[in-house]
């Protein structure tokens, strides 16, 4: 369905799948009442609830975007062992699509990234994208505003990264080591080929490196984007995309109709196969995951699959023109992204969204050639969540890292 065609050529096919969808939904008892049932204490913030009752110092920072979004950020400037007048060097953490910052903590300390960066000697600062559970605020919207959701990935990486790096480098006085999984790698990779972004960046390190996603394999993103779910939910009114909402577990069972999706095993449907997720945890993650987004975002995202491009939001042509001043989004271009930028990427060969040809078109558009982690047998959700990722992902990881302690240069 390509941008700028008339809405007269479109409506009446989403008419007839959102009653499609309505009858499938009233007919559909619910494989996702765990989301239901999960509902999180949003009064305590990260730092209470995952680093100050393992000893981990911990502070709870909020930052400004221009557009006027409040973020929620934390600091953890040291392991639970360190002196405390002791700080690193400076590391961001960005998570991915319908996660936070709880995301590089849901492990043991011994398993997951943020606890592991912080025990390195690491001054570890952590983002929540407009609209999770802890960056629910705004200077003139609420939650139950349109305007409040009317933004993508793109003014992620605009706005969102923009003042939290310019806030850590205020604070510390210092260029920041990125670390961003999934989405988180889209926003870094947009962002780097802002100057504004990159004078604030020391070096990244990139998880599941995404900037196409044409070649992703998931089975139940794939049946989402053949039923156009994006355009269904924009034309039902539907801007907040929250998957522990009836609605959002609506369209979730809607999508599990398709005989080939294994609705008993989500995670692989959506991700792939991960080779060590822990399945015996997973109560525990949807006491913080998934996340809210946006239905923008997903739409997108969405256009990124069907048109193979890395590109700012498509409004089609009367849209690109009020807000590009052309037909046509512009193409966020990787040959923006200096070559002087040290980059370390890591990848799986069983991974359904960062698609292995994919990534390899990422890397051959880079001016640069980053460090590279291949593990053949790794997933999407592995890179964060795999009980072994400290040994066969983390260790190489850190190594970069340190290799730039003493490199970097205050700003």
């Amino acid at each position: 369905m390509g941008a700028g065609r008339p809405a007269t050529n479109t409506k009446p096919l989403l008419l007839l799948l959102l009653y499609l969808l309505f009858l499938f939904c009233q007919a559909s008892s619910s494989h996702f009442e765990a989301l239901r049932k999960s509902s999180p204490n949003s009064a305590a913030g990260l730092c209470d609830l995952l680093l100050l009752p393992f000893g981990y110092p911990c502070t709870e920072h909020t930052v400004e975007t221009k557009d006027g979004f409040i973020l929620s950020v934390q600091n953890i400037p040291s392991g639970k062992n360190a002196l405390r007048d002791t700080r690193g060097p400076p590391v961001y953490l960005q998570h991915g699509l319908f996660q936070g910052g709880d995301t590089w903590f849901i492990n043991p300390c011994e398993q997951s990234l943020g606890y592991l960066l912080a025990d390195n000697g690491f001054d570890v600062w952590v983002g929540n994208v407009r609209g999770t559970r802890w960056s629910k605020n705004h200077t003139s919207f609420s939650v139950h505003d349109k305007e409040f959701w009317d933004w993508s990935w793109q003014e992620l990486a605009q706005y969102d990264l923009l003042a939290i790096l310019s806030y850590i480098n205020l604070k510390t006085q210092s260029k920041v080591i990125y670390v961003g999984h999934s989405q988180g790698t889209i926003m870094g990779l947009a962002a780097f080929t802002l100057p504004e972004v990159v004078e604030l960046i020391d070096s990244a390190a990139l998880l599941c490196p995404i900037s196409y996603l044409n070649h992703l394999t998931a089975r139940f993103v794939r049946r989402a984007v053949a039923l156009h779910l994006d355009q269904m939910l924009q034309t039902m009114g539907i801007h907040q995309l929250n998957f522990r909402s009836n609605t959002g577990i609506q369209i979730l069972d809607s999508l599990c109709g398709d005989e080939y999706i294994d609705c008993n095993n989500m995670l692989s449907s959506i991700t792939g196969t991960n080779c060590c997720f822990n399945e015996s945890r997973v109560e525990y993650y949807l006491e913080y995951e998934p996340h809210p987004s946006s239905t923008k975002n997903l739409r997108h995202l969405f256009q990124m699959i069907r048109k193979g491009t890395f590109a700012k939001y498509d409004y089609g042509f009367w849209g690109n023109l009020q807000h590009y001043g052309k037909l046509h989004p512009p193409s966020f271009d990787l040959k923006d992204v200096p070559d002087s930028l040290p980059l370390w990427m890591g990848y799986g060969g069983l991974d359904a969204l960062a698609d292995v040809t994919d990534v390899k078109r990422t890397i051959s558009e880079l001016r640069s050639e980053p460090q590279l982690l291949y593990l053949d047998n790794y997933g999407h959700i592995d890179f964060i969540m795999s009980t072994k990722a400290s040994a066969d992902v983390y260790g190489d990881l850190i190594r970069f890292l340190k290799s730039r302690v003493g490199t970097s240069s205050s700003s």
